[in-house]
């Protein structure tokens, strides 16, 4: 019986990080922890590529053209929607996440999912390097990952 697990291992892998500038005190931060998972994790910094939009709901159309362009192994994408007294954040946040999770499933290439929903600005800057870590971490840790995983499950039996 055969078992996989990807290991984030970036080595020889180009990488995307996709980040919104809307609640930059966060994202920076986020997009600043992705960056150093990456090198720490093997990724050159000569091949990463770091493009900012203007916002949550500009992230889908973004992956979807870094993807489309076959350049990159694996998309970290970020970004921080924290609710207001409007019902503006269920849109933003859900339908981001859908864009991101079909760019996905659409072109078979990993992308780590670092867009924070949060109720309130200390949420988020608790996981953006505070008491609950850096999620732009851990969205590109997750990245590698998947692309070990595919990279191995791409691989035809030796029988």
């Amino acid at each position: 019986m055969a078992e996989f697990s990807g290991s984030p291992s970036g080595e020889g892998r180009r990488v995307a990080v996709v980040a919104s500038r809307f609640n930059d005190t966060i994202t920076t931060r986020l997009a600043d922890g992705a960056l150093d998972a990456l090198v720490r994790h093997g990724v050159a910094a000569a091949d990463i590529d770091t493009i900012w939009v203007p916002g949550a709901w500009e992230l889908p159309a973004a992956v979807r053209r870094a993807l489309d362009s076959e350049r990159y192994d694996a998309v970290v994408a970020l970004g921080a929607v924290i609710r207001g007294e409007t019902p503006h954040f269920d849109y933003v946040a859900g339908e981001a996440a859908r864009g991101l999770a079909q760019a996905s499933a659409d072109f078979a290439v990993p992308v780590g999912f670092g867009l924070l929903t949060c109720d309130t600005m200390e949420q988020a800057e608790a996981r953006a390097g505070g008491a609950h870590g850096n999620k732009g971490w851990d969205a590109a840790l997750a990245a590698l990952e998947m692309a070990d995983l595919f990279d191995q499950l791409d691989v035809p039996d030796a029988d």
